[in-house]
């Protein structure tokens, strides 16, 4: 019997979820098949209740549910009980709904690797939803410890420092002067996001050396991106970050640990132009 997979969130029609899993779905043999979801907030226990019976094999989740989805899971584990914020479900061998997070290995795993002398970065976070907590953790892990955090809803930073007590906030009308004091910035919120809003003004008070990684990856160049690589500041788009957490994802459903090949990149790339 096919078994069937599926990705949560609104908006959802950009996600490239489908793509990646049906990819490796048709290189391993797999008799399974993966698609967009759409579902109301009030029907995330139904769907968690469809893995438990095995209607459904496993899902992904994505904004605004990944904190939502937790009341109706019975266990969250991993980088998932730390973050308190879910993007992988599946069955595990007791039958029980289990939560994980596969963000925050996509992070280390698509960037951070890459830094050199990391430990001693200034790194500032903007945006407080459902990606920061991962982002947060990612860097703790990678061994960072001056964090910097910035939203525009003040309250949602506080509520982040409540769980990650060394992080530091700051007052989003002061983010464009503060620019300047940091050796990473990172963008978690959904500035940038295709059809969606951009940040107001430009970042141009920054570090030579700066580095700069955006976790969108539709459009794969954001306006702040392209602003800092025309000033060739090395930058990071999410893609990397997205085939690698749902590589991780692809693991713990399947216990196969799919290749990243050219072919694939290449037809995400090709999806996103």
């Amino acid at each position: 019997m096919t078994r069937k997979f599926g990705i949560i969130g609104n908006p959802i029609n950009h996600s490239l979820s489908p793509l990646l899993h049906n990819y490796w779905f048709k290189k391993y043999k797999i008799d399974a098949e993966y698609s967009i979801i759409n579902i109301e907030e009030n029907k995330l226990g139904s769907l968690i209740n469809k893995i438990k019976d095995k209607s459904l094999s496993g899902i992904n989740i994505t904004l605004p549910f990944k904190q939502k989805i937790v009341p109706f899971l019975e266990e969250i584990i991993n980088d998932a009980k730390i973050t308190s914020s879910v993007n992988t479900v599946y069955l595990n061998d007791k039958g029980k709904s289990i939560g994980e997070n596969t963000d925050v290995f996509g992070l280390q795993a698509a960037y951070l690797k890459e830094v050199v002398d990391i430990s001693n970065k200034k790194t500032l976070v903007i945006g407080a939803g459902g990606v920061s907590p991962s982002v947060i953790l990612s860097l703790q892990k990678s061994g960072i410890k001056n964090i910097s955090i910035t939203n525009r809803t003040h309250e949602k930073c506080i509520f982040l420092k409540k769980k990650f007590t060394n992080i530091n906030v700051i007052n989003w009308l002061n983010l464009k002067d503060e620019i300047k004091n940091f050796d990473i910035i990172i963008n978690a919120t959904s500035l940038g996001l295709k059809d969606g809003d951009d940040f107001n003004f430009e970042f141009e008070q920054h570090k030579k050396n700066l580095i700069y990684i955006d976790t969108i990856y539709n459009p794969l160049e954001t306006k702040t991106l392209k602003y800092f690589k025309d000033k060739e500041i090395k930058v990071f788009n999410g893609l990397d970050m997205f085939i690698y957490q749902g590589q991780k994802a692809f693991y713990l459903w399947n216990k196969i640990n799919p290749e990243i090949d050219q072919d694939l990149i290449e037809l995400l790339k090709s999806k996103l132009k």
